[in-house]
Parts: structure tokens; sequence; C-alpha cells
């Protein structure tokens, strides 16, 4: 993915960050929806490092245990069906001292929470699975990856479903 000349694994949604990659020697992006892959095959081309398409679910990765050095999360945990076992698949295909990196929204506090979890089933159904409650950053930390840094930011109104976000990079331990 983006770490020293390695590869990496992607969920890939519709392929925004595939002309991001530029210290990759391949990125193996996974992507589930045929919809969503039909969309990510049209944009390959924007793509500065090989990059090859698999219709993996993230909670059923098909590559073997240590394969790579970063995975990276882009608004993705919030939709996948289980973000514990798609952690533990992460955990299982990073090599020991390989990196998650993640930019997420996770579950707010206060009333914020108490809203996102009122709002749940209707912004999940409009939002293309998206739970807006997901203790995302309670997820990864039981995926048995330690935090090297974690910025939590609010990049727009406090009242949006879809805050806070964070920023962060986790190792797994060798």
């Amino acid at each position: 993915m983006l770490w020293r000349d390695r590869p990496g694994q992607v969920v890939a949604g519709a392929g925004a960050n595939l002309p991001h990659y530029r210290k990759a020697d391949r990125v193996v992006a996974t992507e589930p929806d045929p919809a969503m892959r039909r969309r990510l095959a049209g944009r390959l081309d924007r793509a500065t490092v090989l990059a090859v398409v698999r219709e993996d679910r993230a909670e059923s990765l098909s590559d073997p245990d240590d394969t790579f050095d970063a995975v990276l999360s882009t608004a993705v945990l919030c939709t996948v069906p289980d973000p514990d076992r798609a952690l533990a698949e992460v955990a299982r295909v990073l090599k020991p001292n390989g990196r998650l990196v993640v930019l997420e929204h996770v579950r707010g506090s206060g009333r914020l929470a108490e809203w996102q979890d009122r709002l749940d089933p209707v912004w999940t159904r409009i939002g293309a699975g998206c739970h807006a409650n997901r203790d995302t950053r309670a997820a990864i930390e039981r995926a048995g990856v330690t935090f090297e840094l974690f910025e939590e930011f609010q990049p727009v109104p406090a009242w949006v479903p879809t805050s806070p976000m964070i920023e962060a990079v986790a190792t797994r331990p060798s």
C-alpha cells in the first residue's frame, strides 16, 4: 500500500484513493460489491502503481497470514457486516509490525451518540449500509493492534451523524 515500497491491502470502494498510492510495489484492492467493483475498474488507469482488484469480503480475505506490510481503511468499517471479524482478518494478514492506517468516522459521545443510535436504522438504509453509531475505535483496539498515532477530529458540524472522525495508525505486534 503506502509503506516503503511494499504491497498493501485496501478495501477499495470506487477507488478514490488509487492516485495517492505512490510508494507501493502493488496494491491489492478488495471490493465485494459488484457495482462498486465496476466503478473501481473504471478508475484503475488513475493508479500510479500496479493495482489488483479482488472481490473478497473484509471478513474473509483470501490471503495467507503475514502477507501485507500495510492495510488502509478509509470510510469502510462503518459498512462491513462484522467489523470485529474484518479487523481480525486485517490483523491476520498484516506482517508482524505491519500497519493498519485508518480514516473513519466513529461513534460520538453524549447527545450525538444518542442521536446516532436513534437514526441508525434509517441512516443504514439511505447510507449504503453505513452505521453512524459504530464504536470503530474500540473495534480496532479489540483486534490486538497498538495505536501509534491517533487523532479524533470534527471535520463537519458536530451534529452530523457521521462524526467525529479518526485518523490513526496502528501496528500489529511482532
